[in-house]
């Protein structure tokens, strides 16, 4: 098993990653003897990879990061780096290994305090490994000041630094520091790669797994949630019905009062543990008396910890309602498919009923104000517009169509 078994679909980026990372094993072997280091190398510090949600951006991040790191001694005879079974590899792709740092937020965004000390410890030679790897799969989540700060770092990098950054895509990163990137764009895998990996490495049955990469469309994390949280299939099917529930205005509040509990209820059940293990935590790192009486000084450190956490929960928040969302994008996606007589395939098989119901009664170009009227609603979501308006406008442009 490679490092690069992970990465569904993306043939052409795992040659290019495969090769960088075979002149990188190149260059550090003439360093460490002290001979020219080779020219024309694909090896370079600093990497953005972009594509679509669900495209496996962190994935090849973490695979490349791996296959930096190797050591197995097949690369002697010619092997290529990226074995997956020696202690390189495995620690890398696990999270353990000293010099790979992934960087991930569940907050709304990163700011500079974190990313000036992210940019210190890149300045560190490798304590152990071969590269010194920084992972930051929320790119695209760095304010403009954080954003300057990383700036500099990879302007002027250390020897042995690589920067690996993931975003969306090109436009959600700064000019300045994609201008000092290599590229690398990853596409939506197809359905069938999808399924083929859910079934291979994850166990799930074959029925199921196809069902779960049809229904979200390539989207690998997902698709493996659908398919073994029965929760998210709830969850989705109550999405899916929303189409069919927005025909008065009470149906409309209703409905959009539902999808924000919903989302509410996700947050609350994703932080609840973490916050209450962190603040314990805090409490002890901080002195706490035996009664939970904080020592003095220390009211400043637990309101920052608090309002990390509130901010979490927002975050997390979104993430759920921008899942549903997603979910009645594609529904109407689904409907307008079928309005045209379209010969893509149908993502909402399980809801067919439903998607004929609203087939019948509205036209492609009602069926359209409706896609419209939900990416308005993720939009006003991102420019923080009170949830339960949005929604609630965006279910009342729906029953208009």
């Amino acid at each position: 098993m490679s490092v690069w078994d992970d990465l569904v679909g993306q043939d052409r980026v795992q040659e290019q990653l495969g090769a960088a990372a075979r002149d990188a094993d190149v260059l550090v072997s003439a360093i460490a003897a002290r001979e020219p280091v080779p020219s024309g190398s694909k090896m370079t510090h600093a990497w953005l990879f972009t594509g679509p949600p669900g495209s496996g951006r962190s994935t090849a991040a973490r695979a490349f990061a791996a296959a930096l790191q190797c050591t197995s001694p097949d690369r002697a005879l010619g092997g290529a780096p990226g074995c997956g079974f020696c202690d390189g590899c495995h620690t890398s792709l696990i999270g353990t290994h000293a010099d790979v740092d992934v960087i991930r937020t569940d907050l709304l965004s990163i700011g500079v305090k974190e990313t000036r000390e992210l940019v210190r410890r890149a300045q560190l030679s490798p304590a152990v490994g071969r590269w010194q790897v920084i992972v930051m799969e929320d790119a695209d989540r760095l304010t403009e000041g954080a954003g300057n700060v990383l700036l500099k770092a990879i302007e002027e990098p250390a020897p042995r630094t690589v920067w690996l950054l993931c975003a969306p895509s090109l436009e959600d990163v700064l000019p300045t520091i994609r201008s000092r990137c290599r590229h690398l764009t990853l596409r939506t895998p197809s359905v069938d790669a999808v399924a083929d990996v859910l079934i291979r490495r994850d166990g799930i049955d074959p029925e199921r797994a196809a069902s779960a990469a049809r229904a979200t469309q390539g989207h690998i994390g997902r698709a493996r949630r659908l398919a073994t949280d029965e929760r998210a299939r709830s969850r989705r099917a109550a999405v899916l019905k929303l189409p069919l529930r927005v025909e008065d205005i009470g149906g409309c509040l209703k409905a959009a009062q539902e999808l924000i509990d919903t989302a509410t209820d996700d947050a609350k059940q994703v932080s609840e543990d973490v916050d209450v293990k962190e603040t314990e935590d805090m409490k002890a790192a901080l002195g706490a008396s035996a009664g939970g009486r904080m020592p003095r000084g220390t009211a400043g450190v637990m309101k920052e910890l608090e309002d990390k956490q509130k901010r979490r929960k927002t975050r997390t928040q979104r993430d759920s309602l921008d899942l549903a969302l997603t979910e009645l994008t594609g529904f109407y996606r689904d409907v307008l498919a079928l309005q045209l007589g379209s010969r893509i395939a149908i993502a909402n098989v399980d809801a067919q009923d439903s998607l004929d119901r609203v087939v019948r009664s509205s036209t492609p170009e009602g069926t359209l104000r409706r896609i419209e009227a939900v990416i308005a609603c993720r939009r006003a979501l991102d420019r923080n517009v009170a949830p339960l308006l949005a929604v609630e406008a965006m279910t009342m442009a729906l029953r208009a169509g």
